[in-house]
């Protein structure tokens, strides 16, 4: 997860094969990329998350200034985004301390937040 130039190796990569959650989303915020451990440590099956929107259907835990603005800002500047930050997910589960990755590539297909638990 604290790999340099993460967000590029993503794009070519297994992410089912990662110890860690990954969550690609589009410039429209809709999720295109949910790896099995996500779906495990969440509890949400793929069907449940695939082509629905990041912030405000799967996670609107994170539609806030630490998460989802970061993003945006990074869009409006036409700039990368390589965030890491710690935070307490608690969409329908009791509050859970992670940390999170925030990545993002003007030249890349997707957006990624990435959830390391424990």
């Amino acid at each position: 997860m604290d790999a340099p130039d993460l967000a590029a190796v993503l794009e070519r990569t297994d992410v089912d094969q990662l110890g860690f959650g990954v969550i690609g989303f589009d410039a429209d915020c809709i999720v295109r990329v949910y790896n099995k451990h996500e779906s495990a440590a969440a509890g949400l099956l793929p069907e449940r998350v695939l082509g629905h929107h990041l912030f405000e259907s799967v996670a609107p835990c994170m539609n806030n200034f630490l998460v989802a603005q970061r993003f945006e800002d990074a869009a409006a500047a036409s700039s990368a985004l390589d965030d890491t930050i710690a935070y307490v997910l608690t969409l329908r589960m009791r509050p859970t301390p992670v940390r999170l990755r925030l990545l993002a590539d003007p030249a890349l297909r997707w957006r990624y937040v990435l959830v390391q638990r424990g």
